[in-house]
C-alpha cells in the first residue's frame, strides 16, 4: 500500500512536467495590464525582457521557477507609463540653468538669477520657468532691472512655455537686435516704441544663435539627469517633440552602451539640415529609439498670444498671435514627409493654426491609411473643425495646460470660442484615440498630474470646485490607455509596449496606490516605488 502511494504521487509529479526558467516572477500584485478587455492580472513571468506569462500567482508558479521571485503583497502594477509629449533633453539641460518655475513675481525672478550667478559665474547666463500669468501684474516684464544688474553678462531667461525670452541689452547687442529690426514669424515687444527686452517665437532664434553651446560632457549628464527624473515617476518611454540630428546619435550611443535605459520616441526637429539626412532613409529602430517622425512648428503659445487664432484676442483687441512657420512651409514639409515612411507631429495651439494643419493634413495624405499623423497639442478648435480628426488623425494633448490655463484662457479666448479649447472628450470621440503627456518641462514631470487633470480637471488646490468643462473630461480607463496603450500606438509601437501582454517588453511600474480605484484627490500623492525596464529595475 505503502509503495503505491508512492508511485501515485511520483505519477502525478511526472504529469506535471518541469517548470520552465524565467529570469522573474512578480506575484501577489493588483495589475492593470491594459489589454483590449482592460483585464487584471495578479502575476507574472518575465524572461529576456519581455513578459511570457500573465495570471494569477498559483498559475504562474507552478509553470516557472526563478531565482528572483517578487512578492508585491497587492500592490498596483500598471505598463510602463509613456509621456506622449515632452522635452526629454530640454528637462535635463533645465537642471543646468536658473530655475525659475513657480516665481510668483518679477523681483522673485531677479533674485533667483542674482543668487544663481554668484553660485555659478556663467559668461552667458540662462534660465526658464517664468510666467506672468502667476504674478500679481500681470504683465510681460522689461529688461531694464536686468541691464542694471548684468550691464556686461549677456542673460537670456525663457518663458515656462518655450516661446517667449527675457533678454537684456547685453545679449540684444550680442545678436544685433536694435529698434530696426523686423520681426518674423513672431514678435519684438516694444512699450512706448523701445525694444522691452522680451521676444515671442521667431526673433528667439536670433538670440539662440549666440547662445554657448554646451559641451558633450554636458549634454550627457543633461540626459542622465533627465532620465533619473522620469523613470522616478514610471516613465519607460518619452516622446521627445524635437530633437536634432546630433542628440538622437548621443542617445543612441548612450542606449548602446548602456548608460541610457529608458526608451525614446525622437521626433527630429524640422530643420533642413535634418530632414535632408533623415527623410532620405528609412526610419531607424532600436529596442530603446524610435526615429520616424517629424516636428513641425505651427503657431506660438496662448499664455504668450503667440497662438494663431481666426478672431483677434479677446483680451487683446486687433491682435491674431502668429504662425511660426509660414503656411507655404508646413505645406512643403508636409508634401515632402508624405513621400516617406515618417509621421508628420505639427504643434498648433490656435484655431487658426489646428485648422490649417488639419486640412493640410488631409490635402496630402489623400486618403492614405494608418499614418498616424498627430497634431501636438491641438489646443483650441473651432467646434466646426473637429470632425478632421475622423480621419486617422491622432490628438496629441497634455491634460495638465487645461489646469494650468483656466485662470486666464477665458480672458484671451472669450465665453464661445473657449468651448472649443481643451477638449478632451471631444478630440476622443472624433479621433477614436488620444495620447497623454505634458510637455515637461513646460507642466511638471508628474503623470498622476496628467491623470488627475484629465480625470478632475481640476488644480491641487481643488479649483474649480466643480471641475473645469467638466464635459471635457475623461475617464480613469480612457486615461490610463491615454498614457500607454493608445501613446504606444500613437508611436507605432502598440505591438511591443504600452500593455502587459505576452511577447511584449516588460516595462512596467509598481505604485504606492490603486489609481483606478482611489479617491481621484489622491492621485497627485500617488508615488512610484518600483520602475522596470526590461525586466531589470531600474528605480
Amino acid at each position: 500500500m505503502k509503495n503505491s502511494l508512492i508511485m501515485l504521487v511520483l505519477v502525478l509529479m511526472g504529469c506535471e512536467g518541469p517548470r520552465e526558467n524565467a529570469d522573474l516572477l512578480v506575484i501577489n500584485a493588483n495589475v492593470y495590464t491594459v489589454d483590449n478587455d482592460f483585464s487584471r492580472a495578479e502575476a507574472f513571468a518575465i524572461k529576456d525582457g519581455k513578459f511570457v506569462a500573465i495570471g494569477v500567482s498559483k498559475e504562474i508558479q507552478e509553470r516557472y521557477i526563478s531565482n528572483q521571485i517578487v512578492d508585491l503583497k497587492g500592490r498596483t502594477i500598471t505598463p510602463g507609463l509613456i509621456d506622449a509629449h515632452c522635452h526629454f533633453y530640454g528637462l535635463g539641460q533645465n537642471q543646468q540653468v536658473v530655475d525659475l518655475i513657480g516665481t510668483g513675481s518679477y523681483d522673485e525672478i531677479l533674485q533667483k538669477v542674482k543668487s544663481f550667478q554668484e553660485e555659478n559665474p556663467k559668461e552667458f547666463i540662462l534660465g526658464r520657468g517664468w510666467d506672468q500669468n502667476d504674478w500679481d501684474v500681470k504683465e510681460f516684464p522689461t529688461k531694464k532691472e536686468l541691464d542694471a544688474l548684468f550691464p556686461d553678462t549677456p542673460v537670456a531667461l525663457r518663458r515656462v512655455d518655450g516661446h517667449a525670452l527675457l533678454v537684456n541689452q547685453k545679449a540684444l547687442d550680442m545678436a544685433g537686435i536694435d529698434e530696426d529690426t523686423k520681426a518674423t514669424g513672431g514678435e519684438i515687444i516694444r512699450k512706448n516704441g523701445k525694444i522691452t527686452g522680451v521676444l515671442v517665437d521667431g526673433p528667439m532664434g536670433m538670440i539662440g544663435e549666440i547662445m554657448p553651446a554646451s559641451d558633450r560632457a554636458e549634454q550627457i549628464q543633461a540626459l542622465k539627469n533627465a532620465e533619473q527624473i522620469c523613470l522616478s515617476y514610471g516613465l519607460t518611454t518619452v516622446n521627445d517633440a524635437g530633437l536634432d540630428r546630433s542628440t538622437i546619435e548621443l542617445i543612441d550611443s548612450l542606449q548602446q552602451a548602456g548608460e541610457l535605459s529608458i526608451r525614446v520616441y525622437a521626433m527630429i526637429s524640422a530643420s533642413k539640415e535634418n530632414m535632408d539626412y533623415y527623410l532620405a532613409r528609412k526610419p531607424y529602430k532600436t529596442d530603446r529609439l524610435n526615429v520616424r517622425s517629424v516636428k513641425v512648428y505651427g503657431d506660438g503659445a496662448l499664455g504668450s498670444r503667440g497662438a494663431a487664432l481666426k478672431k483677434p484676442y479677446s483680451d487683446m483687441p486687433g491682435h491674431f498671435g502668429a504662425m511660426t512657420t509660414p503656411l507655404e512651409v508646413i505645406e512643403s514639409i508636409a508634401e515632402e514627409i508624405a513621400q516617406t515612411e515618417y509621421q508628420m507631429n505639427t504643434h498648433a495651439i490656435g484655431d487658426s493654426a489646428n485648422v490649417f494643419v488639419l486640412k493640410t493634413y488631409q490635402k496630402v495624405l489623400n486618403g492614405a491609411k494608418d499614418r498616424r499623423w498627430k497634431v501636438e497639442h491641438a489646443q483650441i478648435i473651432s467646434l466646426d473643425d473637429f470632425d478632421y480628426f475622423k480621419e486617422g488623425i491622432i490628438p496629441s494633448i497634455q491634460p495638465t495646460h487645461a489646469t494650468s490655463d483656466m485662470y486666464w484662457a477665458g480672458d484671451r479666448l472669450g465665453e464661445e470660442r473657449v468651448k472649443g479649447a481643451y477638449a478632451f472628450k471631444t478630440l476622443l470621440d472624433k479621433a477614436g484615440t488620444v495620447a497623454l503627456g505634458t510637455d515637461f518641462p513646460v507642466e511638471q514631470v508628474s503623470p498622476f498630474l496628467t491623470f488627475y487633470a484629465a480625470v478632475a480637471r481640476k488644480d491641487l488646490d481643488n479649483y474649480p470646485e466643480g471641475g473645469y468643462q467638466m464635459n471635457e473630461a475623461l475617464s480613469r480607463e480612457e486615461t490610463l490607455k491615454g498614457m500607454t496603450i493608445w501613446a504606444a500606438h500613437s508611436n507605432f509601437e502598440e505591438d511591443e509596449k504600452g500593455s502587459i501582454e505576452v511577447g511584449k517588453f516588460a516595462d512596467f511600474a509598481v505604485l504606492s496606490a490603486d489609481l483606478m480605484e482611489v479617491a481621484i484627490e489622491e492621485v497627485p500623492k500617488i508615488k512610484v516605488e518600483q520602475t522596470f525596464v526590461g525586466g531589470v529595475r531600474v528605480k
